[in-house]
């Protein structure tokens, strides 16, 4: 397994998770990661999005300002930021590793590397 995500659970609307996203890969800091998500009957929806060497981070339009994606290194990890939910962020959250880098398609799902199995979050009214 390469990647793992964990951390998702049940919260309150305006409340707060943090993902995870462990990563076996042995050149983790080569890798650029996003964070999609699923929610049932829709299809897979970029979240965020941090560059491997740089670290400029990137937000779909519904993260922005409520999101943040972050990563170390040293532990081999991302994390996912997660305040203000809302009952529309419910959905199964996946963490992707990418080796291009490239912002360009950075929400094409199918040019990630590695993919995580996916951790439910669930946000309730």
């Amino acid at each position: 397994v390469q990647l793992q995500a964990f951390g998702g659970g049940l919260v309150r609307a305006g409340g707060s998770l943090r993902l995870s996203c462990e990563a076996s890969l042995r050149t983790f800091y080569s890798y650029s990661l996003g964070w999609f998500r699923q929610a049932p009957g829709k299809e897979r929806e970029f979240v965020a999005y941090i560059q491997r060497r740089s670290g400029s981070t990137f937000y779909s339009d519904s993260a922005k300002g409520r999101f943040t994606i972050s990563r170390d290194n040293a532990k081999k990890t991302g994390y996912l930021q997660m305040s203000s939910l809302t009952p529309e962020d419910t959905a199964t959250y996946y963490c992707a590793a990418d080796l291009s880098g490239s912002i360009g398609t950075m929400r094409a799902w199918s040019r990630y590397n590695y993919w995580g199995q996916g951790t439910q979050v669930t946000v309730s009214s």
